[in-house]
């Protein structure tokens, strides 16, 4: 039995090993950059982007307007009773999600993710004011001086402006970007608007800048629930064991290749180092040897920190860094490219008995995909088709129940209804009003008299705005205790369109 002693000798949590990622150039790379570069411009920029809905109704293109209930984009606009619209986005980001991490991995993580494309940023300014990983490395272990303490500050500051850029952007999607800024720059903005500014900026410096990839590794859940969704036939970032096993320390102890291309494909021998042929030739009096050097690159460009060669990983974002870096050092050693590459276990196990693996169209086009697709697609096509013929008009009609009803000195019946009809054009429109299958009904709104009643009324609603009024409905007093009625909103422009709200009309007489 362990004595107290040893216990507290345990070490239950792992120290943090702080990464410096080495700078790489190479497809994977310039994709990401192309990556970075599109989506921070969409998330800076889309907010003073300009959209004309005419004079009732804001000209920036997206815009979550709390203060009115609004969601605008572009031409869509979003009413606070239509908020299904936007759950069925997040379904089908959620089934976007599931699509991308069943057929080509954990690529969101690795290319688009928020954590990835602002840590990348604050990567970039690192290595451009204190040097790449050998640099890094060298100043993190020196004393403490002004050269140290001037970087220090200069790199910070810079984290921190940016930072104050992202938590400002965040704030432009809820208010007209140029007015909100105008009143942030000369104090008179809401506390709101700095407060929401604060928070941002602290979680964006905290999470891109200094956490980083601790965020990927322990505190996103993603990862884990991708593991569930991926397969012997996922895309991953892979390390070919059957071609880089066993490893070398360097080019002098080369020996036979445990990948031997063919054709065009054969490289031309290192200089010191003994041909295919040659290795051939005398097989008893040299091992077999793998392609992998062991020299380290692919670790070194690491934004996480891990060795993909030993596996599928947690920390592993499949941003194929390594992918370049092991091409360039595989080139240097006269090597085919993509002794790590993106690939399925499937592929490689194939590949490392010498079969051909499956096209890669093949291996998207299976059930699982297909059925994620169907899905996702099913839903968007779903909410176009509602988007294209929703009815811009809305009623709602509530009976007055005290007094249930009134009779009147002529023995008619008079029931009272409160009606709201919404506007949902970018103008203002005059609508009618009108009550469905109750015979010889009159109607008038609750300012005005009997005197003016006719069989509908009219009601002119302001743009993007709910219209209130109350209304009487007297009919006589033959008929049921409780008959069921239609009110009917019509729209008296040229673009037309009605909407329908039941409710009923008591009279004195059956129980009920």
């Amino acid at each position: 039995m362990a004595s107290p002693e040893d216990l507290t000798k345990v070490q239950y949590f792992e120290a943090r090993r702080k990464v410096f990622p080495k700078a790489i150039d190479g497809t994977y790379r310039r994709l990401k950059w192309a990556i970075m570069a599109a989506t921070l411009t969409i998330y800076y920029v889309t907010p003073w982007l300009r959209w004309d809905r005419g004079e009732y109704a804001p000209d920036q293109a997206v815009l979550v307007d709390i203060a009115n209930r609004r969601f605008f984009m572009f031409s869509i606009e979003i009413w606070p009773h239509e908020f299904y619209y936007v759950a069925g986005l997040l379904v089908m980001a959620g089934i976007g999600l599931f699509l991308v991490t069943s057929s080509v991995g954990r690529a969101w993580c690795g290319y688009a993710c928020p954590q990835t494309v602002w840590t990348d940023l604050f990567v970039h300014v690192e290595r451009v004011i204190d040097g790449d990983r050998n640099a890094q490395i060298k100043l993190e272990r020196a004393p403490l001086g002004l050269e140290k303490i001037a970087k220090r500050i200069v790199k910070h500051a810079v984290w921190l402006l940016i930072s104050v850029a992202t938590g400002g952007a965040w704030i432009f999607y809820f208010a007209d970007a140029p007015t909100l800024l105008g009143q942030v720059l000369d104090g008179t903005a809401p506390a709101v608007a700095y407060a929401t500014i604060a928070v941002l900026t602290g979680t964006t410096y905290m999470l891109g800048a200094i956490l980083r990839e601790q965020v990927c590794v322990y505190m996103c859940p993603w990862p884990r629930i991708q593991s569930a969704m991926l397969d012997e036939r996922s895309l991953m970032v892979t390390y070919k064991y059957w071609r880089g096993e066993p490893r070398t320390h360097g080019l002098k102890r080369a020996g036979p290749a445990a990948h031997q291309p063919d054709g065009d494909q054969a490289a031309e021998p290192q200089a010191g180092l003994p041909s295919l042929a040659m290795l051939a030739a005398s097989p008893e009096k040299t091992p077999r040897i793998g392609d992998c050097i062991d020299c380290n690159a692919c670790v070194a460009v690491c934004p996480t920190g891990i060795d993909i060669r030993n596996g599928a990983q947690v920390g592993c974002i499949t941003c194929a860094l390594c992918i370049d870096a092991c091409d360039q050092v595989m080139a240097k050693i006269g090597r085919p490219p993509r002794l790590i590459g993106y690939s399925t276990v499937e592929d490689e196990r194939i590949a490392g008995e010498g079969g051909e693996p499956a096209p890669a169209i093949k291996r998207l086009l299976r059930t699982r995909t297909i059925l994620y697709f169907l899905v996702w697609a099913g839903i968007g096509l779903g909410m176009l088709f509602a988007l294209g013929t929703r009815s811009r008009l809305d009623v709602s009609v509530q009976q007055t129940r005290n007094p249930q009803y009134v009779i009147l000195s002529d023995g008619a019946v008079r029931n009272a209804y409160t009606v709201k009809v919404r506007n949902m054009e970018n103008r203002p429109r005059t609508v009618e009003i009108a009550v469905r299958d109750l015979a010889d009904a009159t109607m008038w709104e609750e300012s005005g008299s009997r005197h003016e009643a006719a069989s509908s009324i009219r009601l002119r609603i302001a743009a993007d705005q709910v219209g209130r009024t109350r209304i009487f409905v007297a009919a006589p007093p033959e008929g049921e205790a409780r008959e069921d009625i239609e009110v009917v909103v019509r729209a008296l422009d040229r673009e037309g369109g009605e909407a329908i709200d039941q409710s009923y009309f008591e009279r004195p007489g059956a129980s009920r």
